[in-house]
């Protein structure tokens, strides 16, 4: 079926692409690392994009992982070669780089999901956030992660937490590190959904069936709820402004070093 997840075949690819019969997958492909964001996959990622815009058959978009990790993050080695200079145009360049490759998730024209298996973390949450629904695994861990880090948000964190949770989770989470389990983040409206693994590809069957019945209608849809109901308080793309400085700031006070002791474990 089109949309059965995708396993580990050994395909080196860091991302993997499916476009079947109205619906278009995308799957992270960087177990090894808990499929953390790398450039190259970030640029994979906006090239799907790129192709799912031009292709009006397609009807609803569905985001997975290989392995039994969602997405720890942005990879720490482009973290720390920001770090090293974080002012630099290049490192900026590179910050940018995985920012836009989850804001273009979520101004996709069309429905998206993603499906969250073992965790999502930072820039791995605000990718699952980027999407229109996020189903869930009970045992799924969903952290902010930045505060563990020791930087400040970005990528418009705080606004994508904001318009699902509202002020207080979103505190809770960015500014207290609390996390939240699979079943958690669907008891509070973080997750559309939360079900266990065997069940999730059935699940989105099920939802994606009328989106990519008549693509065209769905298309419009969604573009008429985004203009009726709206973007965060403030726009995607001022709060990616409003934490950008911030975050290469905080970003500016670590030593290269320090990656390799910070944040979930990658190998």
């Amino acid at each position: 079926m089109d949309n059965e997840p995708a396993h580990d075949s050994g395909d080196a690819r860091p991302i993997l692409t499916r476009f079947g019969t109205g619906t278009a997958r995308l799957t992270l492909n960087n177990p090894r690392r808990k499929n953390a964001i790398s450039l190259e996959m970030a640029a994979r990622i906006v090239d799907f994009c790129d192709e799912v815009e031009r292709d009006d058959t397609i009807g609803a978009v569905v985001v997975d992982a290989v392995g039994d990790y969602f997405c720890s993050g942005a990879d720490t080695r482009d973290l720390a070669a920001s770090s090293a200079n974080a002012s630099s145009p290049e490192a900026v360049a590179r910050t940018s780089a995985i920012y836009e490759s989850f804001v273009r998730v979520g101004t996709l024209p069309v429905p998206s999901i993603s499906v969250v298996t073992g965790g999502a973390v930072g820039a791995g949450l605000n990718l699952a956030l980027a999407t229109d629904l996020m189903i869930v695994t009970p045992d799924a861990e969903l952290d902010s992660g930045f505060l563990a880090r020791g930087i400040h948000p970005g990528g418009g964190h705080l606004s994508l937490l904001g318009r699902a949770v509202g002020w207080s989770e979103t505190i809770a989470m960015a500014g207290f590190g609390r996390s939240l389990t699979g079943k958690e983040a669907a008891d509070r409206g973080l997750a559309y959904a939360c079900a266990a693994a065997a069940d999730v590809a059935a699940l989105v069957d099920q939802l994606v069936v009328a989106a990519t019945a008549d693509p065209e209608l769905t298309r419009r849809v969604l573009r008429s709820a985004r203009l009726e109901l709206g973007p965060p308080a403030i726009s995607w793309s001022s709060a990616l402004e409003v934490e950008r400085g911030v975050q290469m700031w905080s970003m500016s006070r670590k030593g290269e070093s320090s990656w390799s002791s910070r944040g979930p474990k990658t190998e």
